[in-house]
């Protein structure tokens, strides 16, 4: 019988059993079962910044963008919503206020909604960093990339050194989101008109029709943790072992010790 001709169902299982075990293959295993696949969180909190995998996103302002973005998210697969179209946020504040905080809560409250999320997140001096001209790398193909993203975090805007390089590329960037009124959290620690100085009128005015403007207020964190740690360990006492006293000579040791 020619390989190509019809064979009965258990030649084909006697020769699908010889090819396997000419491979190695045991053919009475038993097939394991598929992994299940990750869930977006997990997914997604494997390229959160470890600092912000656990954040949440308890500004009022924040969880209404939150609510607003996933009720307009277009039905995708198995009736999971994607984003499409909708306003970004502003959010203002001091060193410390919890900015970075809760725009990465906002992509986790996002996930846990069930929201089909492509997402990126970038620091403004890291922008400019990545996108700067260089042998054997394509910054326009990166720059598009993050200008079609369906959300984008870019995170301390104003706090990179400025050029006229650096304001055409921050430009570009909103204009293209702007057009196509994709969301955009955009973290800073400058006022608007501070910030205008830094990114240029057009950004400016593009940044402030797009966006709702969150401002959070109130101490530097980070400093306020770092005291409430100092002060922890100053009222706990520090662990020790006494040393033990060297031992008084006996009087056997001390009659053989030799005259000096």
């Amino acid at each position: 019988m020619r390989d190509y001709d019809a064979q009965p169902v258990g030649g084909i299982a006697r020769r699908l059993a010889h090819i396997l075990t000419a491979r190695g293959i045991d053919p009475a295993a038993k097939l394991t079962e598929a992994a299940e696949p990750i869930p977006a969180l997990q997914a997604a909190e494997a390229r959160i910044p470890a600092r912000y995998q656990a954040a949440v996103a308890d500004h009022p302002a924040v969880v209404a963008w939150v609510h607003e973005v996933a009720q307009a998210g277009r039905p995708g697969p198995e009736g999971a919503p994607g984003i499409a179209q909708g306003r970004s946020l502003l959010i203002v504040g001091t060193t410390g206020t919890g900015k970075t905080h809760q725009a990465y809560g906002a992509v986790r409250s996002l996930l846990l909604a069930g929201v089909r999320l492509r997402w990126k997140a970038i620091t403004a001096a890291d922008l400019y960093a990545e996108l700067r001209p260089r042998p054997g790398h394509d910054g326009e193909r990166e720059l598009m990339d993050l200008a079609r993203c369906p959300l984008l975090i870019i995170d301390d805007l104003g706090a990179a050194k400025s050029s006229e390089w650096t304001e055409e590329i921050t430009m570009r960037l909103v204009n293209r989101r702007y057009n196509e009124m994709l969301p955009t959290l955009v973290t800073t620690n400058l006022g608007m008109a501070d910030l205008r100085q830094h990114i240029g009128d057009r950004v400016a005015s593009r940044l402030t029709e797009m966006t709702d403007k969150v401002i959070l207020d109130g101490p530097d964190r980070r400093r306020a943790l770092a005291a409430k740690r100092r002060n922890a360990a100053a009222a706990t006492p520090p662990a020790y072992t006494a040393l033990a006293a060297p031992a008084a000579p006996t009087a056997v040791s001390a009659a053989r010790r030799p005259n000096r």
